[in-house]
């Protein structure tokens, strides 16, 4: 049997060129096999073969994925391959959204299939998922001893053509596919069986899992709002006059953030959205209606508040996925701590 040929993805960091501070180099092809392919590949026997890897820095692929994406894509095209591995990245942020954005180029462009492994909070699960196999993995590469021989054992059975099981029977995250299946039995009598397990207490297993949602504990009361310093946040979009940082009208890849120390009032010349899920013609005329930057000044100025931050954090919700909404909140979170704010504004549109 001819040997499936395979190319593997990679960060800087496991294709062995450097850490953090090697994170801006681009994207750039290998013969063969490198680092962890060398383990993968002995997964393999005579089933399919390493011919190339593809290795390119985290920060410059999430800098500029659609160039970054393009320009790796035409790197694994070289290689002509059959299956493209990509990570496993693990609950490595930034590397899952490249492998992620990999799968994607690939699989809309060579329908061909894409394996990778991750951490069930890497945000290129679910940014990325119906892309890709992505195999379910610890929450960092001291776990590459078990997720190397699960990928590995994926890709031979890619390999081979043989039937794939359901996601919990092979070990990969639901792709947002559905299959028709005959089964044994009608739907009202498995229905009924469920419904008595549960009034029983029994375990059971739903044929419609329901999406999980976060719930956040609030904050203690600010004791005295006249003296605290309060923050602007936005997912309304609103930035710059030109959208200097070029945040994206939907599906938003980044968030901004801009000095407004000395910003009185938001005019219709300095300041516009960059949403586009609204109708922009009020927010465009007045962004303070969106970010309300003039009403803050005059609460600053009467004691109402202690002050307002000198930045103001944007972003673009139409579109923007949760696992993305998450990571921006979480790094807007970070700084927001660092510079003593103790209270936030967070409007919408």
């Amino acid at each position: 049997m001819k040997k499936v040929r395979i190319v593997h993805y990679l960060n800087q960091f496991f294709g062995q060129i450097g850490g953090e501070e090697k994170a801006d180099i681009g994207p750039q092809a290998l013969e063969g096999f490198v680092g962890p392919g060398m383990a993968l590949s002995n997964q393999f026997g005579d089933a399919a073969e390493i011919v190339g890897t593809v290795i390119c820095g985290d920060s410059y692929f999430n800098e500029q994925i659609d160039k970054a994406s393009a320009e790796v894509f035409d790197l694994i095209t070289k290689f002509n391959p059959d299956i493209v591995v990509a990570g496993p990245a693990f609950n490595a942020g930034r590397y899952g959204v490249a492998c992620g954005a990999v799968a994607k180029t690939i699989t809309e462009n060579l329908n061909i299939p894409v394996v990778s492994g991750m951490y069930k909070e890497n945000p290129g699960v679910e940014l990325y998922g119906r892309y890709a196999y992505i195999i379910e993995t610890s929450d960092s590469a001291a776990g590459m001893r078990t997720a190397i021989p699960a990928i590995g054992k994926f890709i031979i059975k890619l390999a081979k053509h043989e039937k794939l099981g359901l996601p919990n029977e092979e070990g990969y995250f639901p792709r947002g596919f559905r299959k028709n299946i005959f089964a044994d039995e009608r739907g009202s009598k498995r229905a009924i069986d469920m419904l008595l397990k549960k009034i029983r207490g029994e375990e059971f297993q739903t044929e419609y899992p329901m999406p999980v949602f976060d719930r956040v504990d609030p904050s203690p009361a600010i004791k005295d709002i006249s003296k605290a310093k309060i923050a602007l946040v936005t997912s309304g979009g609103i930035v710059p006059k030109g959208n200097p940082d070029r945040i994206e009208a939907s599906s938003a890849s980044k968030f901004g953030k801009y000095d407004i120390s000395n910003v009185e009032d938001l005019t219709v010349a300095t300041y516009e959205t960059a949403h586009g899920g609204y109708d922009p013609f009020f927010a465009n005329d007045d962004a303070d209606r969106v970010l309300p930057v003039d009403v803050m000044r005059e609460f600053e100025k009467e004691g109402r508040i202690g002050e307002l931050h000198k930045y103001f954090y944007t972003t673009v919700g139409n579109g923007t996925s949760v696992a993305r909404s998450r990571l921006y909140g979480s790094e807007i979170a970070k700084d927001l701590l660092a510079e003593g704010v103790e209270a936030v504004i967070l409007t919408s549109t």
